[in-house]
């Protein structure tokens, strides 16, 4: 059974425009699993300590076989693939790839949470999502459309067009 994830893509250290690029082929290449869409990618603050570069960041839409939390040690594969050393919560980094919805599914382990705990409050994931899926209503009831209404638009600036839009 395959169910379509939504992977929220951001990078602000060497060269994050490009770590995304280079994430997005990695998507590509999952094992039982295929691209659908790409967001647009936009710069924005960092959340987090002070003196941070900024982020790019993105959305992408996956319909996967994995499991999520194969999903999740793929994904944290290709991020240690990429330099990725976890060491200062909200701290600056090479490439951070999280899942934000694993299809319909309410997840609370000690590993992931999805939705993702933070995704409702934050312009840099809720503005490429509705990019991808504009009508989309997370497994807890609230739409898309309604979270938009309440987040914070400054500190958000849309680089790009979408890069793959199968979906």
């Amino acid at each position: 059974m395959s169910v379509t994830a939504y992977i929220a893509l951001g990078s602000n250290l060497d060269e994050p425009e490009q770590q995304l690029y280079s994430a997005v082929a990695a998507l590509k290449n999952l094992p039982e699993s295929r691209l659908l869409a790409i967001s647009p990618f936009y710069r924005t603050d960092p959340v987090g300590p002070a003196g941070q570069p900024d982020y790019i960041n993105a959305v992408a839409a996956i319909e996967t076989s994995l499991t999520p939390i194969a999903l999740l040690d793929a994904l944290q594969a290709i991020e240690k693939g990429h330099g990725r050393v976890r060491t200062v919560r909200w701290g600056a980094r090479v490439l951070d790839l999280d899942i934000l919805l694993y299809g319909h599914e309410i997840i609370e382990s000690e590993r992931l949470t999805v939705p993702h705990r933070d995704m409702s409050w934050r312009n840099f994931v809720l503005i490429p999502l509705a990019d991808i899926a504009p009508d989309i209503t997370l497994p807890t009831g609230q739409s898309l459309k309604k979270l938009l209404q309440n987040i914070d638009r400054k500190g958000i600036e849309r680089l790009s067009d979408s890069l793959v839009t199968e979906a």
